[in-house]
Parts: structure tokens; C-alpha cells; sequence
């Protein structure tokens, strides 16, 4: 199948709530999440901080939205990639409604950024956080057979910690 472009959301800010988890009939949970994203600038004129935020809507799906409501709580910081979506629907008055979503489903990433929260004990054993397979721990891995040989790296990388801005950008 021959791709016709690309629709691929990077996100990288704080929750504005504690995740919505619900269930689907087929036992699939969904996860719903507002993040924020912000960004400062000093005002040239007058040499005053700006900030502008804006606000995301994300839904998770699957394993993802699981550990989503386990343990992200309001204002922890996120990394997400995922796609873009709108949907529409009719409402009670029968006008047409529109909402476009961050999806993050079993091609996207959820990465919990920051250190350790204090609403979850240390001795809670450590989670993957996207949606690959994760890279078996050193306990779960087989010996390697010479000494020379060196455990594989895990194919997640970790998010830029700062990612560029466009100024440029004409919106």
C-alpha cells in the first residue's frame, strides 16, 4: 500500500486532569486526556514575557490507555505520538459537530517524562510505555554466550528533551 502522506502528531506537555479511562464492549479500554503545550517569548516592544498555551485532546487505546490511568495523574508531563483525527457528529439539535483528536493507538508512543511521582511507591515494578514490544530486562534476558557479546539496545529512543521551534511558521 502506497502511503499518500503523512499524519504523524509529536506532543510534548502536562495533563490538565487525571486521564478518563472507559471500557468498549469488546473489553478495549480508551483513555481520554487533555494536554497542555506551552511556549514563552519576550515581547520585543515591550520586553515583557508572553505565553501562549494550547490545549490538545488525546485519546489512547488498548495497553496504552490502561497504564494511562494507573499512573498519570494531573499536570505530569508526556511525551505523545500519534495521529491526527476529526470526527463528526450530530447533536440533539441536529446540528453537525466537530472535534479533532490526538490518536495514540498500536503505531503511536506514550512516554511518562519526569521523575517519579510521589502517588506511585517505588517498589512498583517498572511499565513500557509505548506501544512496541518492550525490551526484555537483564534478569529476563539469556546469558550471552561470550563475554565479547553486549546486550541489544532497546529500539525506543527516548524524546528530544528540547524540541526546535518554527518562528516562521504563518499561523
Amino acid at each position: 500500500m502506497a502511503a499518500r502522506g503523512v499524519n504523524k502528531v509529536i506532543l510534548v506537555g502536562h495533563l490538565g486532569q487525571d486521564p478518563e479511562v472507559r471500557y468498549l464492549p469488546s473489553g478495549g479500554a480508551v483513555a481520554n486526556m487533555n494536554l497542555a503545550t506551552s511556549e514563552t517569548w519576550t515581547d520585543k516592544s515591550t520586553g515583557e514575557q508572553k505565553e501562549n498555551t494550547e490545549w490538545h485532546r488525546v485519546v489512547l487505546f488498548g495497553k496504552l490507555a490502561e497504564i494511562a490511568g494507573e499512573y498519570l495523574r494531573k499536570g505530569a508531563q508526556v511525551y505523545i505520538e500519534g495521529q491526527l483525527r476529526t470526527r463528526t457528529w450530530q447533536d440533539e439539535q441536529n446540528v453537525t459537530r466537530y472535534v479533532t483528536e490526538i490518536l495514540v493507538n498500536n503505531n503511536g508512543t506514550m512516554q511518562m517524562l519526569g521523575g517519579r511521582r510521589d502517588n506511585v511507591p517505588a517498589s512498583q515494578p517498572a511499565v513500557p510505555q509505548s506501544s512496541e514490544p518492550a525490551a526484555p530486562t537483564p534478569a529476563q534476558s539469556p546469558a550471552p554466550t561470550s563475554p565479547a557479546k553486549k546486550p541489544r539496545k532497546s529500539r525506543t529512543t527516548p524524546p528530544p528533551s528540547n524540541l526546535p521551534m518554527d518562528d516562521d511558521a504563518p499561523y
